[in-house]
């Protein structure tokens, strides 16, 4: 079999300002993700490591590596990160930021949702475990930016199912978890200079002044015109439907 890419790559030219990715069919009957790049491709597994790799059997690195940390503590022994651990773990984290990158111009938000969250992880242990503090903000500085592909990943998962109310609940979680790392290293008066906080804050403005109104909201917004205007006998009338309305909704399962 030769092992010559050049079929491979027919018709499929490199685009330098374009993110080039498909899912094929590997071989092995498992769905695979490729990346074009200007002198080929690269190739990922789907799930699992995305290099296929199972490190001690494990389906990572930062699984095997979690393992041992446990393992450590149940028996009441110390367990650290050392450079080369961390360089290790590294080198893994980027292949899942690749991942997830490429997903996310796949439209496939469910692994990135999985990749972030997993990369999310990844940092907490690191910054649990590592021995220097060098290696601890190496991997910690990257939190807002995986907060925020987590969070756009989860958001757009509900703004496809026109959940407007868990997208914006979302985000504001994000926005929380975001100020919490700028929190924790004594840089919350540097919010303006966030950008992953700035897009999330911005974002939400726009779901919110795009979402369409519920009946509630639009009662609210009828009342509230009418009492601006005066119009007190509407303003009375619109106040017990949004009553009717409201007890409708607080009613538990099956009354009536």
């Amino acid at each position: 079999m030769s092992k010559d890419i050049t079929s491979i790559l027919a018709g499929w030219d490199h685009d330098p300002d374009d993110v080039q990715v498909r899912i094929v069919a590997g071989d092995d009957g498992n769905d695979k993700i490729q990346m074009r790049l200007d002198l080929g491709l690269i190739q990922m597994e789907l799930s699992g490591r995305p290099d296929g790799a199972r490190p001690g059997g494990q389906e990572s690195l930062l699984d095997e590596l979690e393992a041992q940390a446990h393992a450590a503590e149940s028996l009441g022994e110390e367990f650290s990160l050392d450079t080369e651990a961390c360089a290790g773990l590294m080198r893994e984290g980027i292949q899942y930021y690749q991942r997830y990158l490429a997903a996310f111009h796949l439209q496939r938000y469910d692994l990135v949702a999985r990749d972030t969250a997993r990369n999310l992880r990844l940092f907490a242990f690191v910054v649990r475990f590592a021995k220097r503090q060098r290696d601890r903000l190496q991997f910690d500085q990257y939190r807002p930016y995986v907060l925020m592909m987590n969070t756009r990943a989860r958001g757009l998962q509900a703004l496809a199912r026109e959940d407007y109310r868990q997208a914006l609940a979302l985000i504001d979680e994000g926005i929380k978890n975001i100020r919490r790392f700028l929190a924790d290293y004594e840089r919350a008066d540097a919010e303006n200079e966030c950008a992953e906080l700035g897009f999330l804050l911005r974002w939400r403005q726009e779901i919110e002044s795009e979402r369409p109104a519920g009946p509630v909201e639009r009662l609210e917004q009828q009342l509230a015109l009418a009492v601006a205007r005066e119009e007190f006998e509407e303003a009375a009338r619109i106040r017990d439907q949004l009553k009717r309305l409201l007890g409708r909704e607080a009613a538990p399962e099956g009354a009536s």
